[in-house]
């Protein structure tokens, strides 16, 4: 097809109006925010996407964070003027991770030395949130896991206290995604922050996870936030946008989190469905700005 010099200046003009459109779009989003909530993003649910333009994207849209990351990550974070909430986790000698991590006497010499390296990395980066997991039960008993994972918590809280840095187990869904995880539900994760005894031992409250174990959500917010150093997002079921396609009132939630007097951070940690996986992510900041 022909085009002439005049149609392509046309379409070359309505392009541009278009891009300008959306950028001022995207300011207009950042900055009418209600900063009642701190905004961030988990990367691994956009694998196609860089994290460079993630950052330009998110930072757009207003978010703070991105975060599950490491410590070559953190840099790219700087440079784009964001942080990263809670980081993601050392791994030595295959431990740490979900599966294998405190509840085995076994793994707490090597899960100490790596995370008495990761912790002060994270506090020289400007970063407050650690995570950490609590492994499978592999038959353990409840009891017996969260006498094993005190004791070897224990032993990192002097460093933490002194770095002023939170170290975070997840509480993840047994059901569905992480079958025999032991930190399973927010009774046994609260108990086992008591057992700790440091209130630089705290629990990340999945709402997707704990939707799928326990329900009762903006309840369990509202009488148990002070265990609570990080929120992450999800729909229910399937784990994709948290919007009218899902059970979850995120913007009720978000509220209860509010009230709490919150001032952390709140992930989104949905695996976006639609093709525009950003715009997904535009319409879950909004819905969770309240």
């Amino acid at each position: 097809m022909k085009i002439n010099r005049r149609s392509a200046m046309v379409s070359a003009a309505v392009l541009a109006a278009a891009a300008l459109a959306t950028r001022l779009g995207a300011a207009d989003t950042a900055a009418n925010l209600k900063d009642h909530i701190h905004h961030s993003v988990c990367k691994w649910c956009y694998p196609k996407i860089s994290l460079d333009d993630l950052c330009v994207a998110g930072k757009s849209m207003g978010l703070q964070s991105i975060e599950l990351l490491g410590p070559t990550d953190w840099p790219i974070l700087q440079k784009h003027g964001l942080t990263c909430a809670i980081t993601t986790h050392p791994v030595r000698n295959g431990l740490g991770g979900i599966s294998k991590a405190f509840n085995r006497i076994e793994h707490h010499d090597t899960l100490i030395a790596a995370y008495e390296v990761w912790i002060p990395l994270a506090a020289k980066s400007g970063i407050k949130n650690v995570i950490c997991f609590s492994g499978n039960r592999d038959g353990m008993d409840a009891e017996t896991g969260i006498k094993n994972c005190a004791n070897g918590i224990k032993r990192l809280m002097a460093l933490c206290e002194k770095l002023q840095i939170n170290l975070v187990m997840e509480l993840l869904n047994s059901r569905v995604d992480h079958r025999d995880y032991m930190c399973d539900t927010s009774k046994w994760g609260i108990a086992l922050c008591k057992a700790v005894g440091s209130t630089r031992f705290k629990l990340l409250y999945d709402i997707y996870h704990m939707q799928i174990m326990e329900g009762d959500v903006i309840a369990t917010i509202r009488r148990d936030h002070s265990f609570f150093a990080h929120y992450h997002t999800g729909g229910v079921p399937g784990r994709n946008e948290i919007d009218e396609t899902q059970e979850l009132n995120y913007p009720a939630i978000m509220k209860a989190i509010v009230a709490t007097g919150y001032t952390g951070y709140v992930s989104q940690e949905f695996i976006p469905k639609r093709p525009d996986s950003i715009g997904s992510l535009r319409q879950a900041v909004g819905l969770c700005d309240v």
